[in-house]
């Protein structure tokens, strides 16, 4: 059985399933080896227009792998003290950069624990539904770390806003999923039985629209999280729709509203 496991659940829908339940699904460098080996596959599989991210087990994510059973990854072995853990740190940040910069939107369908680098994955997310009884926590302050950590400190910030997350990232403390959706972390909080059907009736309106649409729309939004000025921000928006119009789609979806049919979306 697959430490990370993927299915294809619906039509241009990919389910990725972090699967090592008795550690709670932390970090190992097996299981991040596996969502880096997916994400690698899923950034050039054509098929896959959604990818919803969930864990098998009590919970999501409890973050780093504290049992001291997990082994290290292959490039940390043989380094002094702070090459080690320099390595096992560039190891984590690679899994997380590889789910925000594949171009295909990713949902994480979240319930049990969401802590520490659990957290940090479900935030490198564009999207976020959990379960009622979710609880999430910046824990890495609890360890006798700093919660700047696996972009923790880009995201909750430009997320909930600067006086919230100082508040969850100095204290550490458990936040429920109701918080986390009045703080603007969550799309969607759900039953614990409607939470894949949900997650799935996301992604399905997602992937209803053209691939250039959604995969244009995902790089554009997050490259203009960072753009120095309104100008910059528009004039990627206006070279974007520039190149947009030649995919032919605009006159797709104005033909279909005059038919009153749902377009036929030409692919890139």
């Amino acid at each position: 059985m697959a430490i990370v496991e993927t299915a294809m659940v619906s039509e241009g829908i990919l389910r990725v399933t972090l699967n090592d339940p008795d550690r709670y699904n932390a970090l190992t460098p097996a299981l991040i080896e596996g969502l880096s080996d997916a994400f690698a596959a899923i950034r050039h599989d054509r098929e896959v227009r959604v990818v919803i991210l969930d864990g098998n087990g009590r919970g999501f994510c409890a973050g780093a792998d504290m049992s001291g059973t997990g082994g290290v990854p292959e490039r940390a072995r043989g380094r002094g003290p702070v090459g080690f853990i320099h390595e096992m740190q560039e190891h984590l940040m690679d899994v997380v950069l590889a789910i925000h910069e594949t171009p295909q939107p990713v949902i994480a369908a979240l319930h049990g624990a969401v802590v520490g680098g659990g957290l940090a994955l479900a935030l490198t997310c564009d999207l976020r539904i959990a379960t009622d009884d979710a609880f999430f926590a910046s824990h890495f302050i609890r360890v006798g770390l700093s919660s700047c950590d696996l972009g923790t400190s880009y995201w909750l910030p430009r997320i909930c806003g600067p006086t919230i997350a100082a508040e969850l990232m100095l204290t550490g403390r458990r936040f429920s999923a109701e918080e986390a959706r009045t703080f603007g972390v969550l799309n969607r909080v759900t039953s614990s039985e409607s939470l894949l059907p949900t997650a799935l009736e996301l992604a399905a309106m997602v992937a209803d629209n053209s691939e250039y649409g959604v995969r244009m729309t995902k790089v554009g939004m997050w490259a203009n999280l960072d753009a120095s000025s309104l100008r910059a921000a528009m004039e990627l928006e206006n070279r974007t729709q520039v190149l947009g119009t030649f995919t032919g789609n605009m006159t797709e979806a104005g033909e279909a509203f005059r038919e009153k049919r749902a377009p036929e979306w030409k692919s890139m």
